[in-house]
């Protein structure tokens, strides 16, 4: 099990860059934590014998906190922050999603945030999708996820 998640966390790091930038969510134990308490399904992960293939992190949020990210008056970080257990959310901020080299066009991703979308949409009167795009096979997941549900889809502007 630890060969893929040794590579996942390896590559997730390596893309994102996350522990040099300081207004990206960095999932550590105490964010963890506090994303469990927003949703269950906001880390999700397709496994297979050898662990995580894919991992999909997606955190419901009210259309107040999804339009004042989008604005860039508030960092993916405080994004997290502000979201409080327990509020009503009817937006979902599609964060980020990774998938193994040798796993990727096979529908996994998809798959898996689907059923995570489907599963927040059980809770809350989700109305929206957004994203911040960090490459094209990013946009074009997000805009397959939005289309299949017949949701619209914001995207934050890039600096």
């Amino acid at each position: 099990m630890k060969k893929n998640l040794e590579r996942m966390i390896a590559l997730v790091t390596e893309f994102f860059n996350t522990r040099n930038d300081p207004d990206q969510i960095s999932v550590n134990d105490e964010q963890r934590k506090r994303l469990e308490a927003i949703h269950p399904d906001t880390m999700s992960e397709y496994a297979n014998e050898d662990g995580p293939v894919v991992w999909i992190l997606m955190i419901p949020t009210t259309s107040d906190t999804m339009q004042r990210f989008l604005k860039s008056d508030i960092s993916e970080r405080q994004l997290l922050m502000e979201t409080k257990p327990g509020d009503t959310y009817d937006a979902i901020y599609l964060c980020s999603a990774y998938v193994l080299p040798e796993f990727r066009r096979k529908g996994l991703a998809k798959k898996t945030a689907m059923e995570a979308i489907a599963n927040m949409q059980k809770d809350h009167p989700i109305k929206a999708l957004y994203y911040w795009p960090f490459s094209e096979d990013g946009k074009a997941s997000a805009q397959a996820l939005a289309k299949e549900l017949g949701l619209p889809l914001y995207q934050k502007a890039t600096s």
